[in-house]
């Protein structure tokens, strides 16, 4: 983790903590403290540091965080000027997270944090099921909706959606919140909506999106369009303005071909704001042991993009279309194996919702200390708390 060496000024907390403006800490100080004066012996921004600090150093649970605080009170002490030798007990965190802090002001704080950072120019959609909310015998599953720089993997926003179907509703809330002029904003079929693609228009960006039955006309037309044409003797193949391009991948026991082929024929009667092309996307994948084929299979994918021919050849949208699963691999996959967020039940009041946004701010950060795997980090943080604990201190502007 390497640091800029210019001299910056430091600020003092009340508590005598060292930070700099803009920093994780420093905006922990402003998170609105809903429980009374009277028995409180952790400040709101202390067990919060905590919390991230353990997160950082590879603990997930409350349970797991508390046990990590009491092994290392010394050290906490010191670094979080603490007058209580005490640490905190886990239905500490868990009543504080469910009850005592606004879950709007903490998906803020870290919007507004990754925000201030670096930007990629592709951001990503979609929605992610709070498993460890789910009590015992519900059926039904509540979702969040992030918007997610994928190739600085950090959330940019992220909204409560309720149900599944409730993101078709929210994605115009969850885009609001972010400055997407100049990206490219990629999402599933869902999302392939006119009013969020007017929205993304409007504000200056580009959007591309999967189509299917959900909007059928426009799908009937597309894949009308790229119809293998059969032409009866005596007449010549239509003309066509198809481009192509093609990328093969191996690795992790399989062959993976893309290829996609674009066209501007349906621009004209599409009815979609700003349509520049639509597309066909073929992928196949060729499971191999030993050298030999053991399984194949096939999938084809339309959809539409508002990115013209001069901003986006057929191998820039076929890159853009893959660079769109860095959500599930960069967020999700993280949130729920690295950080065992589907596994810890957090199942009263915001705790889910805000121990998810806090596990967005700590992958966030681990990209900030130019990490790549987020699991290594975690053990790297383990044996070095005091860099975990300048992280949090250090804007992200400054590394």
């Amino acid at each position: 983790m390497q640091y800029s060496t210019r001299c910056i000024e430091k600020e003092i907390s009340a508590n005598g903590i060292e930070f700099e403006k803009g920093s994780v800490y420093d905006r922990l100080g402003k998170l609105t403290d809903l429980r009374k004066a009277k028995g409180k012996r952790y400040s709101l921004d202390m067990l919060l540091m905590i919390i991230m600090m353990a997160k950082l150093c590879g603990e997930n649970t409350p349970m797991e965080i508390a046990e990590w605080a009491q092994h290392r009170k010394g050290q906490l002490m010191e670094m979080l000027q603490l007058k209580w030798s005490r640490m905190p007990h886990h239905n500490t965190y868990r009543r504080v997270l469910a009850e005592k802090m606004y879950a709007d002001e903490i998906e803020r704080l870290v919007g507004e944090y990754n925000q201030s950072g670096d930007h990629g120019t592709v951001y990503a959609m979609d929605g992610k099921a709070m498993l460890g909310k789910r009590r015992d015998g519900e059926t039904g599953t509540e979702y969040l909706l992030s918007v997610y720089d994928v190739e600085q993997a950090k959330v940019m926003s992220q909204v409560e959606v309720g149900r599944k179907e409730n993101e078709i509703t929210k994605a115009s809330q969850a885009l609001k919140q972010v400055e997407i002029a100049q990206k490219v904003v990629t999402g599933d079929a869902m999302h392939t909506q006119r009013g969020v693609s007017r929205q993304i228009i409007e504000a200056g960006g580009d959007y591309v999106w999967p189509v299917k039955e959900n909007q059928l006309h426009l799908y009937q037309n597309i894949q009308s369009l790229f119809a293998p044409e059969y032409p009866k003797p005596g007449f010549g193949k239509i003309p066509t303005d198809f481009l192509t391009a093609r990328t093969v991948n191996k690795g992790h026991g399989r062959i993976e071909t893309r290829t996609i082929t674009t066209s501007e024929m349906l621009n004209a009667y599409s009815g979609w704001p700003e349509v520049a092309q639509v597309y066909r996307l073929e992928r196949h994948f060729d499971w191999r042991r030993n050298g030999r084929s053991i399984k194949t299979s096939y999938q084809v994918e339309f959809g539409i993009t508002s990115l013209t021919r001069q901003k986006a050849t057929p191998l820039t949208l076929l890159n853009v279309r893959r660079t769109h699963w860095g959500i599930e691999t960069g967020l999700h996959y993280r949130r729920d194996v690295t950080l065992r967020e589907d596994a810890t039940r957090m199942t009263v009041g915001n705790a889910a919702k805000i121990m998810a946004s806090l596990n967005n701010l700590v992958l966030a950060l681990i990209r900030q200390a130019n990490f790549q795997n987020a699991a290594q980090a975690r053990r790297w943080f383990s044996c070095h708390i005091d860099k975990a604990f300048a992280l949090l201190t250090t804007p992200s502007t400054r590394l």
